[in-house]
């Protein structure tokens, strides 16, 4: 049965206040959507609509209940069309939340098509019923008498029916969206059905509006906010990374980021000086048009500026220096600039910070570089071995033919012959060919690979050993270098006796190579490791003496076979009388409490004879032999007598 009621009951069922806070709220939100810094993706497009949605619902509500109070004589159709659209920019709006939601729930609108149809369908049969309801005379309509017939109630039905897909999308697929956006989300909802309940239980419809607004409110705030700092005027990281996926998915679009990194600020605990925050917010807010700042880490600013707005980006960028040459005086902080523009290929894989840091290691502190084709050329080469290093610790193929092993043969200064050497590691890649240590090395080292390469130089290490031992050559042994990183891996000493066991060779024929370490923790871990495999008959050798800080004590009291001494102390040796005699000593010292000494980087006879005089036992370097393939040892090495 249609519930009836006059024009004017139903006018003052009514009250505009609801519908003005809607208007006011959309137009601040309007506002700080201009004033915040927000990634213009396609979901804030829809965001965007759904906020105009919601304006003009409030709009035509507010016309509809202004015409529907000056009924007279005749009806003003004018009346059943703003009554229309009220309800279908409402339903427009919970259609657009609809297709906002896929999009964090990872659902395609073209693959999964049935929830768009579903929608659709509830959109355009709710408003053509709707329409139809007033035209055919069984919903809604207005006697000339003024009296009111609601008919039956579709827009109750089309918002219940809405919100039900909205939270079953969200129920269903739950475990793809954080539990924080979710809860918002649904608990929002949650009030927004009490809210119509309870102006529905008063007869009342002044709020239905503001109901739709607060879903919308709370996209805002948890998904496109993104709070600035007070005094820097920066948006962090999250932003930063918006903005990547925002170019990753327009690929006409360009920016210039200009980095600033200031190594003394890395720590949480130091903050900027209020002079550098002034200088930082007025260089980004003044001398270009549009630009956002960004806050990457605590050492590290980064401005984005569109160059079309911008066409003289250059000559300001010129400045940055100047500014901080002024400044550095009073201040004295070194900072790196770096300069490039967005490439479609970092962009994809989000690698704008690694490339920032790659391009730093080659700068001088206090020097600015724009980022050019040579650069990206570098960093791409790096980013292609690092894929092979993850590839090469992946596959767990210790015969890997990537990872190949070089020799250093190094003279016995005894028996006057070659019977040690010293394994080095090289990378032979498809793409780029041989890659030097220095390239890969740190990569390894800082990825995590550097176990896996060590293991697969041990293993094929230890097969070269044993084709030379079955053929009769005389092999005292070869070391295998290891970084101290893998000896604290509680895995490693029978990672080690395992590659050794596997091949077959006794394990006196290996010795490993590790350089000192300054930490308390790892020295307890060294000393345990090594006493453990020196007791299956490995060797150990202490790399690069005279490098850096050296603790006497602490070399003493682990139980090295062999102590090596850097070029450095060599070319150290040859500058004055003091230091060949400092030098000579130690040598002396290490070989009266039974350490071999063994001298690396001889490249001349006059350091072959200054280190000969200076105790040593082995010499290594240029002078005998560059670094050359396992498998020409055979060369180098003699056969036994017998």
């Amino acid at each position: 049965m249609d519930n009836v009621e006059s024009a004017i009951t139903y006018y003052h069922n009514y009250t505009p206040v609801g519908d003005v806070l809607v208007m006011g709220l959309c137009l601040v939100i309007v506002v700080l959507m201009q004033a915040a810094y927000i990634v213009r993706t396609k979901n804030f497009r829809i965001f965007q609509l759904m906020i105009l949605s919601l304006i003009l619902a409030a709009v035509t509500d507010m016309g509809y209940h202004i015409l529907l109070n000056n009924i007279d004589d005749s009806v003003n159709i004018y009346t059943y069309v703003l009554r229309a659209l009220y309800h279908f920019f409402l339903f427009s709006n919970l259609f657009l939340y609809i297709i906002y939601v896929m999009e964090p729930l990872n659902l395609n609108p073209k693959t999964d098509k049935r929830y768009v149809v579903i929608a659709a369908a509830g959109f355009i049969g709710g408003t053509v019923y709707d329409v139809l309801g007033t035209v055919l005379g069984f919903g809604f309509r207005i006697e000339d008498s003024g009296k009111v017939y609601e008919g039956f109630n579709i827009f109750s039905v089309g918002y219940v029916f809405f919100v039900g897909i909205i939270l079953f999308l969200l129920i269903r697929y739950r475990a793809r969206l954080a539990k924080q956006i979710l809860f918002g989300i649904i608990g929002t909802y949650v009030v927004s059905f009490l809210l119509i309940s309870i102006q529905g239980m008063h007869g009342q419809t002044s709020f239905t509006s503001a109901a739709f607004l607060f879903p919308a409110i709370t996209l805002f705030y948890l998904i496109h906010s993104n709070p600035y700092d007070i005094e820097l005027g920066a948006v962090g990281v999250g932003a930063f990374e918006d903005l990547v996926t925002f170019l990753e998915n327009h690929k006409n679009e360009k920016r210039v980021i200009i980095s600033l990194f200031m190594h003394e600020f890395e720590s949480e605990s130091k903050n900027y000086p209020r002079e550098m925050i002034e200088m930082l917010r007025d260089f980004s807010y003044a001398s270009f048009k549009g630009a956002t700042l960004f806050q990457l880490s605590n050492g590290r600013i980064a401005l984005s500026l569109n160059p079309k707005k911008n066409p003289n980006y250059e000559k300001a960028i010129q400045s940055i220096e100047a500014d901080f040459d002024a400044h550095y005086s009073s201040v004295s902080y070194d900072c790196k600039i770096v300069c490039l523009e967005t490439v479609s290929d970092v962009t994809e894989n989000h690698d704008y910070v690694r490339l920032m840091r790659f391009v730093e290691e080659g700068m001088h502190e206090n020097s600015i570089h724009f980022i050019d084709e040579k650069d990206l050329e570098n960093f791409r080469e790096m980013n292609y071995i690092l894929l092979q290093l993850k590839d090469i610790a992946k596959s767990d193929f210790l015969d890997d033919p990537r990872v190949e092993v070089y020799t250093q043969p190094v003279l016995n200064i005894t028996t006057k012959k070659y019977d040690t050497a010293e394994a080095l590691m090289r990378l032979s890649l498809p793409k780029i060919g041989r890659v030097l240590p220095y390239k890969f090395i740190p990569l390894a080292e800082e990825y995590g690979f550097i176990h896996r390469l060590s293991l697969i130089i041990l293993h094929k290490t230890c097969v070269q050993i044993k084709r030379m031992l079955e053929e009769g050559y005389v092999v005292q042994r070869i070391s295998v270098n290891f970084a101290v990183k893998e000896v604290r891996d509680p895995n490693f000493i029978s990672d080690i006796n395992k590659v050794i066991d596997d091949v077959g060779i006794p394990h006196e024929k290996v010795a490993i190579e590790i350089t000192e370490s300054q930490n308390e923790k790892d020295f307890n871990i060294v000393k345990n490791t090594i006493d453990l495999l020196r007791d299956n008959g490995i060797k150990f050798y202490l790399d690069d003496f005279g490098t850096g800080y050296s603790n006497f004590e602490r070399i003493l009291e682990l139980p090295f076979d062999t102590i090596k001494f850097d070029r450095s102390l060599v070319i150290a040796s040859g500058e004055d009388q003091k230091s060949e005699k400092m030098i000579t000593y130690l040598a002396r010292m290490f070989s009266a409490m039974n350490y071999a000494v063994l001298y690396e980087g001889i490249e001349t006879d006059e350091d072959e004879e200054k280190c000969i005089k200076m105790n040593a036992n082995y010499l290594q370097g240029f002078k005998y032999s560059k670094p050359i393939p396992i498998e020409e040892l055979v060369y180098w090495f003699d056969k036994s007598a017998v």
